[in-house]
């Protein structure tokens, strides 16, 4: 498998890097469209297409690792303890980037941080809650995924969701998490301090591409239209750091298409784009400390 940006870096350690890019090909549980299991591959082949300076900054001058890819055969607790365990190394020199493969991977990563960091908040961007307590009878599910999170008892905060069933709803309202849904996106203004004060400072950020408006990212299993914007996205990502501490992130949920590279290549401008907002972010706490 590629590594990300190998066009342009040099072969490195994971000691020298802050990104640490951990690709996990699994599918198992997609409920429309497939193709999940060649999301990683084909971001880390579309990186070799980014320019490094990301209209900002260099987020490559942190240094970025690339893993290799989680193995991703076997029953899915099998599979979800690789998960863990490499994203459980990698969070020993940096900061993970986990590259999907459906939403389900996402509990694996979540396992291994709560580990290393106790209570931390994940924040959600994605057309669909993911808050179904099993789907098809699979707990495991990529719609289970924020029901398996709230079993660990950490905070969520939704953005961008706009397809989800009664049950989710419901749970929604249980646990009273706080979301701010794609139509109130397109149709209110933001508020000025996106995440709730009483959010916890260190946060993992989840990425689930049909977040994105199917004109931005058409290559996903489940496109829903009315989604979020490229630069809104950017915005809330931005907006969603800032006086916080991102201990992981993830793209997950891109469904590679032949002829579709816009798609590949907007997944891998996403990985990289969050590269730069926490890069950023990070160097305005070090200079305000």
């Amino acid at each position: 498998m590629n590594r990300f940006l190998a066009s342009e870096l040099e072969e490195t350690t994971p000691e020298q890097c802050t990104f640490q890019i951990v690709p996990v090909p699994f599918e198992a549980t997609v409920s429309y469209g497939g193709g999940t299991a060649e999301g990683p591959q084909a971001i880390l082949e579309a990186s070799d297409q980014l320019e490094l300076w990301d209209g900002e900054s260099i987020p490559a001058d942190e240094g970025i690792f690339t893993h290799e890819p989680v193995d991703c055969t076997g029953p899915a607790e099998q599979i979800l303890a690789r998960i863990e365990a490499a994203v459980t190394s990698a969070s020993a020199h940096g900061i993970p980037v986990m590259l999907g493969g459906e939403h389900s991977v996402t509990l694996g990563a979540l396992r291994a941080l709560k580990k290393k960091h106790g209570t931390f908040g994940i924040v959600q961007f994605d057309a669909h809650a993911d808050l179904r307590k099993a789907y098809e009878g699979d707990p495991y599910s990529h719609a289970s995924v924020m029901h398996r999170a709230l079993e660990l008892e950490l905070p969520v905060f939704q953005l961008g969701v706009r397809a989800f069933c009664t049950e989710e709803r419901e749970v929604r309202a249980k646990h009273n998490i706080p979301h701010i849904d794609a139509k109130d996106l397109a149709l209110k203004p933001l508020p000025e301090n996106l995440l709730p004060e009483n959010f916890p400072e260190n946060i993992y950020i989840t990425f689930d591409v049909d977040g994105l408006d199917p004109s931005v990212i058409r290559a996903t299993g489940t496109p829903v239209p009315g989604g979020i914007q490229w630069w809104q996205a950017i915005t809330l990502l931005e907006k969603a750091v800032e006086k916080r501490n991102v201990i992981g992130c993830d793209v997950v949920e891109l469904a590679p298409q032949e002829g579709d590279h816009a798609s590949d290549f907007a997944a891998a401008q996403l990985t990289y784009s969050m590269m730069g907002i926490i890069q950023r972010s990070r160097k305005a706490a070090e200079d305000n400390s």
